[in-house]
């Protein structure tokens, strides 16, 4: 059994780990490694820490898909939505452009995280595991983190933002040809914060939406109010709220502490939504590979950076952001380790 390591516990990572599992099961035994605390990627959920059942997604926000990619990703989504992870956007969104006609969006109900976590239900997930070299040694690749023993694999994915890539230190910068290093440092990704507030069940918030982009404010872009847009409003459990910011006001801001921020960000918001209760806990993120401007060119889903020890590197940055650009970069890594093994 050959042992493959999968560095990214994002929606990418997790598709590929359970494709590769299901497809490869008798050749691979897969493990995950990811720096943060736990799953999700750009995909995170966080909940409040007054009461758990109060969640704000601090990355994606919904699920958006075309009529293309309904078809071609159809196995997907039916099974998320067969198991209750996935249900059609019912709660009203203003300002939201639809770009072509036939388009469905869905919101999950337990937050976005769970879709990652769907995906890694069956693998071996470490957390707390943030990459720092790669090297090749007697034919395998050792992978090396900040706080854990270097431990040796067969094949190694990498399914973190591009520019993260680039930063790893040892064989791996080698391995990179040239020509790649120049097609990985042309990839580029906006910036932005998110903000969640969290708020004591009871309180209400006083906005006849569940969303709204916001056109004409320097700071904000877009506000959940979360557990509505869920259509999961209950007088048991408290609201939430999720801003994110504009990419402009990520660019100037993204060298600032997340506390400094915040407090631009609730001024702010202050101004869009006067009158707005006072919340019992928030939570700030810096988002500073927030969304692909440009992807990898000519590397449609994956960059193969050697053979044998086989090493990958995919994600939305060689496709698009969204659940079907990750889904996209997931499938050509499995073609990828299927004419390995």
């Amino acid at each position: 059994m050959a042992r493959v390591l999968i560095v990214g516990a994002g929606l990418t990572g997790s598709l590929s780990a359970s494709l590769l599992r299901r497809e490869l099961s008798n050749k691979l035994q897969i493990v995950v490694w990811d720096k943060a605390r736990g799953a999700g990627g750009r995909m995170s959920t966080s909940r409040s820490p007054h009461d758990s059942n109060c969640m704000a997604d601090l990355g994606a926000q919904y699920i958006t898909v075309t009529p293309y990619y309904a078809e071609k990703h159809q196995s997907f989504y039916e099974e998320l939505l067969s198991h209750g992870i996935l249900k059609p956007l019912l709660s009203p969104v203003e300002g939201m452009v639809q770009k072509e006609k036939g388009i469905c969006n869905y919101v999950a109900p337990q937050g976005t995280s769970s879709i990652v976590k769907h995906y890694l239900a069956d693998s071996d997930v470490f957390y707390n595991h943030h990459v720092t070299h790669i090297n090749l040694k007697e034919g395998k690749l050792e992978v090396c983190s900040v706080s854990t023993p270097s431990e040796m694999f067969d094949a190694v994915v990498l399914t973190m933002p591009v520019p993260q890539i680039l930063q790893l230190q040892g064989h791996i910068e080698t391995l990179i040809s040239e020509s790649q290093r120049q097609q990985l440092e042309a990839a580029s990704y906006s910036s932005r914060f998110a903000l969640a507030l969290f708020y004591e069940a009871g309180t209400q918030i006083g906005v006849p939406w569940a969303m709204k982009y916001i056109a004409d404010n320097p700071c904000i872009r877009f506000i959940s109010i979360d557990n509505k847009k869920r259509s999961l409003e209950s007088p048991e459990v408290g609201p939430s709220i999720v801003v994110h910011t504009t990419v402009q006001f990520g660019v100037e801001n993204m060298h600032k502490d997340k506390e400094e921020v915040e407090l631009l960000i609730l001024d702010q918001l202050q101004q869009v939504l006067p009158g707005l209760p006072k919340s019992i806990s928030t939570k700030c993120h810096k988002w500073r590979y927030s969304q692909v401007i440009k992807s990898v060119l000519n590397c449609p889903g994956q960059m193969t950076l050697n053979g044998q020890p086989l090493l990958v590197c995919g994600g939305d940055g060689f496709t698009h952001s969204n659940f079907d650009g990750c889904t996209e970069s997931a499938l050509t890594i499995l073609d990828v380790f299927k004419c390995h093994f």
